[in-house]
């Protein structure tokens, strides 16, 4: 992908894509750059590692992060929301970033939540930082789910899972061109399985090359699809350097 350091780094608007379309186990699923994925035949919204609450969890263990990563990352979540009008919003796992977080979730943001709920399913998948049902909010809570094709939990199993999408690892993918580099969050796949990118405001990400991701893809097949500022870059791992 010739030039594609230069265009995910400028700021200026890009002409592209903010959607890649893609195949996941048989099922059309829309990788879109806000960070959630559509499933367009079932109605389906996901999202993924939404991480609430993370700077109020780090403030009760007494170190302080800047308070604002709720309402920023609600306010994303809103925009896809509206912009799809899902049947059924997916929630896949590490929705609060402790078991905590939706307990003392202030009422504001509650409401929010609430307001985001009203009028479809919701479906809350249990996730290792929040591994309880969160208090006082609606939806079916589980430890996986099964949509069309494809499967949904929180933690990739390691080996043969022929249509799971999961969270929990932030990928991100590096790609290198002409001696620089840009890392961006990503959408991986090889057509089998998906990684979601984490959609919270203050999350972090492993890259694809890191030792957690071995045994999860077929590395010839996989493709990053990456969240650029401005539209949405698929990069072979093969063709990525670095």
């Amino acid at each position: 992908m010739p030039g594609a350091t230069a265009a995910l780094k400028t700021r200026t608007p890009a002409s592209g894509p903010t959607t890649v379309d893609v195949t996941v186990n048989g099922t059309a699923v829309v990788c879109d750059r806000t960070g959630v994925i559509w499933l367009p035949d079932s109605g389906t919204l996901v999202v993924s590692d939404l991480h609430l609450e993370k700077g109020a969890a780090h403030a009760r263990r007494g170190m302080l992060l800047p308070p604002y990563d709720t309402a920023a990352t609600l306010a994303r979540l809103a925009v896809a929301i509206a912009r799809y009008n899902p049947r059924l919003v997916i929630s896949l796992g590490d929705s609060f970033h402790d078991r905590s977080g939706s307990q003392y979730l202030p009422d504001c943001y509650r409401d929010e939540l609430i307001g985001l709920q009203r009028g479809r399913q919701w479906s809350w998948i249990e996730g290792n930082h929040d591994p309880e049902r969160p208090a006082g909010l609606e939806g079916d809570w589980c430890s996986q789910l099964h949509v069309e094709t494809l499967v949904f939990r929180h933690e990739p199993n390691y080996g043969a899972a022929d249509g799971e999408i999961a969270g929990h690892l932030h990928p991100v993918a590096r790609v290198v061109r002409r001696g620089k580099g840009v890392r961006r969050p990503c959408f991986a796949s090889d057509g089998k399985r998906m990684l979601m990118p984490a959609f919270g405001s203050t999350t972090g990400g492993l890259e694809l090359r890191h030792s957690a991701m071995r045994g999860l893809f077929d590395q010839n097949a996989l493709v990053a699809h990456l969240i650029g500022r401005e539209r949405m870059y698929s990069v072979a791992f093969t063709r990525m350097n670095g």
